[in-house]
């Protein structure tokens, strides 16, 4: 079995979804690998990953828009405040959600759904760089 690892670095414009399934894909094809499995890791604590829906963003928006009802802004009972009103809301939508995947892959690509894509999910205003770790295990 062999090991390979990146660093891929994205930048967000603020919240939102951000597609990055064809960066991953163009790992597994440059490693040479024919089968294995792809771990995604994103390293911060105020944005997530999303495995959904790539076909039609509304499904995405809707998700949204149910954690920003689920976990408000300027809600009076959080502590944590110095970074603005959007950073705990951004660290409870990072616990809820996912910071890493796990994905098949087989003859260089990978073995997603037909309406699958894997996105970063920005959950802070403000524009970021994001720093996601793929590790690739395979033969």
């Amino acid at each position: 079995m062999a090991v390979i690892q990146h660093t891929l670095t994205l930048v967000t414009s603020g919240r939102g979804t951000y597609e990055f399934t064809d960066r991953v894909e163009e790992q597994v094809r440059r490693s040479g690998l024919r089968v294995g499995i792809a771990s995604v890791f994103c390293q911060h604590t105020s944005c997530s990953l999303l495995l959904m829906e790539n076909a039609d963003p509304s499904a995405r928006r809707d998700l949204e828009a149910w954690l920003d009802r689920l976990v408000p802004e300027d809600d009076p009972h959080f502590e944590h405040t110095m970074e603005g009103p959007d950073d705990m809301p951004a660290h409870i939508k990072m616990a809820l959600t996912r910071t890493s995947e796990t994905l098949p892959f087989a003859s260089g690509s990978l073995q997603l759904g037909t309406w699958q894509g894997l996105f970063l999910w920005e959950h802070r205003n403000a524009r970021h760089t994001r720093r996601v770790v793929v590790t690739l295990l395979g033969e």
